[in-house]
């Protein structure tokens, strides 16, 4: 059974998202892709969208939606987006912070950045899940 991995952050509209389609674009063959946070929006961020279809050809306006942590399954690890407020809280066996910024009414490049850094910390999550670098053995816990 593969591990489930959750994106967490408080609004689960743009980076959470960009690494859940990232994530099941890169990781698929290791890992489950899961996002979420406290809050919703309306809409997932549209220059994400743009973006992550610019950059992968994957449009996140038909295969995303914003959801709440209790609307995904529980997590085997969790991935804080890096919320610089108190950050979601989801139980988990792992858990990383890969503090990135937020691009929210930036540049282009500034969303281009995030993208390319969550895929090169996509990759190397994948890696370490495969060579057992990261402990998911006892029970899921806070």
């Amino acid at each position: 059974m593969k591990p489930k991995v959750a994106f967490i952050c408080v609004h689960n509209s743009c980076r959470s998202q960009m690494a859940e389609a990232l994530g099941k674009m890169f990781g698929s063959e290791v890992f489950e892709a899961y996002s979420a946070g406290t809050e919703t929006k309306p809409q997932i961020n549209q220059d994400a969208v743009r973006i992550i279809k610019d950059l992968y050809k994957v449009d996140m306006n038909e295969t995303h939606t914003s959801k709440l942590i209790d609307d995904i399954p529980d997590a085997d690890i969790v991935i804080k987006m890096g919320c610089n407020v108190v950050c979601p809280i989801m139980a988990h066996r792992h858990e990383e912070d890969w503090g990135l910024e937020d691009p929210t009414g930036k540049s282009d490049e500034e969303f281009i950045k995030v993208a390319k850094t969550i895929e090169e910390k996509i990759v190397d999550l994948k890696k370490r899940i495969e060579n057992n670098e990261i402990d998911l053995s006892g029970e899921i816990g806070f």
